[in-house]
């Protein structure tokens, strides 16, 4: 364990480092190389009439290095290709202390955006003349990017342009932060810190640092987003406890994960620190399992060809090199707080130096990585009793439609026309809903709650998508997880596109079970009056929530508690979030521009709703999942295990969590919506229907809360009633609740069944 220097705030963590660094043998000529670059391009030697600030000396640039991070990082690259990566990364670093110094200390937003605003002119992807540049910023960057482009394809070009504008852009989030003194709440924040930080473009690189591009029809799949996401997180979180000592002691920031924890816990200095360690040990962890479980699939299923198949391995490796590399750079550089971190890294054999990374033993369980042990131990159907319900904060109201009678009325009726409170396909006996449990549920109360001014045949439609969500969350579990079958789920999710044709009248496949013909119902009646696009936005969010069951069976195969950044990225989706968002924007939104809706504070108020209405869900249906179920999925679990905290903390941590993502929707609608109509330059028109959408995400959120406290679904009473003999098989478990599993009913490990001892299981232990 590294010693605290007098002067260090905490004492560094055991590191989780399960790749080797390598040092590149170029590492000499890129030094080389990049000073004379950097003198070219203005950066160092920056002359005095340009008007520009001195940033750097030629003593701290040799001091923080550059060369050498670019020659742990990238340890097989050719000499000139070295040169070309560490320029790339002495030109970004330049930009973050170029932003610092002249807009980050002034809080000159004006200023930062209208520098900001010019930078994506210097990357043409269609390698079309940039202007000319004014400042070593823009000069650096139209270098790199003639330099760096033209071997790669148009849509590598895309993706690289896309991360350099993120990095470039999201600085102003930083400085918002700073002009307000507002820390960011820990979701926000890992969120956040995937563009400002950089990383995502750092993992593009490496695709051209070692002469590969991932297959586009992959790029944007879940397994590679994984990847790239856990690689970023990773890689900013070790640099959030190096560099806290400069960016909170010295600089003024705000932006850094030990402060966030902080804050957020109301723990010390050093506990933060080891939480801040925890996270990032959980993402390298996630990034290991994703390689080992998810790539075989994803080449089956994509086809890659053994080519495609070594790119994207080589990409992986390259990504490996890049956080091991990463680390032993930061243990040496002058710009970051390592007193003591190299001696000690060395363990028993005392070892250290250029090289040697390879050579360290680590001792600690932390730095053996054991510590995932617990991801995988739990036990289930433990008896856990009912959730003592914190006071949550919900500034909005909403009201209920005077619809809402015909609604139950016509949604029980039309489920039952689709088959939805038969007989469960293939199983004899066996339901998945009966009267009783249908009417507990009450779904379409909550339509009328968070839909309250649609009309009867829309809050009708509504109500309709709403069961027929919830009743395919509780029939994928019920087919395919007792079974584990992994590749019928898969077969059964890719089936559901056929049903959600471009054109809403042309469904020529025949429906083999409820599922598929309630959604060959709901897409015919709801996307003919949508345009191209709109129907495209709402497949997405549809496809969206189903593949995400496949995740959840991964991990009950695994019986793997999920890692908490993962978790809380694909609840949104389990919850089926933009689904229910998406039948309020195409409702209602059709005079927004598409553009709006992509921005950075238009997402973060989605995904700030989606939290508080997800976290609401798992704090309400806890005893449920896990003691009646057998659930993995419930955010209170998550932080039980990850904080290593018994259930009544648990509960107050997640409360806490949806109060922040609360006063995070509530500061962006008072701060940054303003600033978006002005950017945009909306008219009154528009402006309105962007104000009536923010009031439908309240009313989402206010009715959510409210039919959670209103149904009967979730008490101890009705849990135990539904699981006593003479019931058939089955609770309803509802749209935003697919952690609620029927299949996990049958995690417990027991002999093999025979057909006629499957029926009876089905129909007794099945019962909730």
């Amino acid at each position: 364990m590294a010693k605290a220097h007098a002067k260090q705030p905490f004492q560094l963590p055991e590191f989780y480092v399960p790749w080797p660094a390598r040092l590149n043998p170029h590492l000499e000529g890129a030094r080389t190389h990049s000073k004379a670059w950097s003198r070219e391009m203005g950066i160092l030697d920056t002359p005095k009439e340009s008007g520009v600030p001195e940033i750097w000396s030629e003593a701290k640039f040799d001091a923080m290095d550059y060369a050498l991070l670019c020659a742990y990082t990238h340890p097989e690259a050719p000499g000139p290709e070295l040169d070309l990566i560490t320029d790339w990364y002495v030109w970004v670093f330049y930009f973050d202390d170029h932003f610092l110094e002249v807009y980050k200390r002034t809080q000159d937003r004006v200023g930062a955006k209208k520098y900001l605003d010019r930078l994506p002119l210097f990357m043409p992807v269609d390698l079309s003349p940039p202007p000319e540049p004014t400042n070593p910023v823009e000069k650096g960057l139209i270098d790199l990017w003639a330099r760096t482009v033209p071997t790669k394809s148009v849509e590598w070009r895309r993706r690289f342009f896309e991360s350099t504008k993120h990095l470039l852009e999201e600085s102003t989030w930083e400085l918002s932060n700073i002009s307000e003194r507002r820390v960011s709440n820990p979701i926000e924040y890992i969120e956040m810190r995937r563009k400002v930080g950089g990383a995502p473009w750092s993992a593009d690189l490496v695709e051209h640092a070692v002469f590969v591009e991932v297959p586009d029809r992959v790029a944007y799949s879940r397994p590679m987003r994984v990847l790239k996401d856990t690689f970023s997180d990773a890689v900013h979180l070790r640099n959030d406890l190096f560099s806290y000592e400069r960016e909170i002691q010295e600089e003024g920031e705000l932006a850094n994960c030990v402060l966030v924890f902080e804050k957020f816990l109301g723990v010390e200095t050093q506990r933060a620190a080891n939480l801040t360690n925890e996270v990032l040990t959980s993402r390298l962890q996630q990034f290991e399992n994703t390689v080992v479980t998810e790539l075989p699939s994803l080449f089956a299923e994509f086809g890659l060809n053994p080519v495609e198949q070594a790119q994207v391995l080589t990409y992986v490796r390259g990504l490996q090199d890049w956080q091991s590399g990463g680390h032993e750079w930061h243990m040496r550089s002058s710009r970051y707080m390592n007193k003591g971190a190299t001696e000690s890294s060395g363990g028993a054999l005392g070892l250290s130096g250029l090289g040697i990374s390879a050579a360290r033993i680590p001792w600690s369980a932390n730095a053996l990585g054991l510590g995932r042990i617990k991801s995988f131990s739990h036990v289930p159907y433990q008896a856990v009793g009912p959730v003592k319900l914190p006071k949550f904060y919900m500034p909005y109201t909403t009201r209920q439609s005077p619809y809402l009678d015909s609604a139950r009325r016509d949604s029980k009726e039309w489920a039952r026309g689709m088959g939805m409170l038969d007989k469960l396909p293939g199983v004899p006996r066996g339901y998945i809903w009966d009267d009783h449990t249908f009417d507990v549920a009450d779904v379409a109360l909550c339509g009328a709650l968070i839909h309250p001014a649609a009309t009867g045949p829309q809050l009708n439609l509504s109500a309709g998508w709403l069961v027929w969500g919830t009743y395919a969350d509780d029939y994928f579990p019920a087919l395919y997880g007792n079974t584990r079958d992994m590749a019928g789920a898969k077969a059964f999710n890719a089936r559901l596109t056929q049903f959600m044709p471009d054109d809403p009248t042309a469904i020529t496949s025949v429906p083999l079970n409820p599922v598929e013909k309630g959604l060959a119902d709901l897409w015919a009646r709801t996307a003919g009056p949508l345009t191209p696009y709109a129907r495209r936005l709402f497949r997405k969010a549809i496809m969206d929530m189903t593949e995400s069951w496949v995740w959840e069976l991964a991990n009950q195969i695994q019986n793997r508690i999920p890692d908490p950044v993962d978790y809380v990225e694909m609840r949104r989706k389990t919850f089926g979030s933009d689904l229910t968002m998406s039948l309020s924007r195409l409702a209602h939104g059709d005079g927004i521009p598409p553009e709006v809706f992509r921005t950075r504070p238009i997402r973060a108020l989605e995904n700030s709703a989606a939290d508080y209405a997800c976290f609401t869900n798992d704090v309400f249906s806890y005893q449920k999942e896990i003691e009646f179920e057998g659930e993995l999925h419930n955010m209170v679990l998550v932080v039980q295990r990850f904080l290593d905290v018994d259930k009544a903390r648990a509960v107050e941590v997640v409360n806490d969590l949806m109060t922040v993502r609360m006063r995070e929707f509530e500061h962006i609608v008072a701060t940054e919506l303003p600033a978006l109509v002005a950017d945009f330059k909306l008219d009154s028109g528009t402006q309105e229907q962007l104000r009536a959408y923010v009031e439908r995400l309240q009313q989402w959120m206010a009715g959510v809360l409210i039919w959670h406290q209103t149904v009967d679904r979730y008490k101890e009473f009705e849990l135990r009633n539904t699981r006593s003999p003479g019931r058939v098989f089955g609770a309803l478990t509802g749209l935003g609740t697919s952690a609620a599993r029927i299949a996990s009913l049958f995690a417990r490990r027991q002999p093999e069944l025979d057909g006629s001892a499957k029926d009876r299981v089905l129909q007794t232990e099945g019962k909730r």
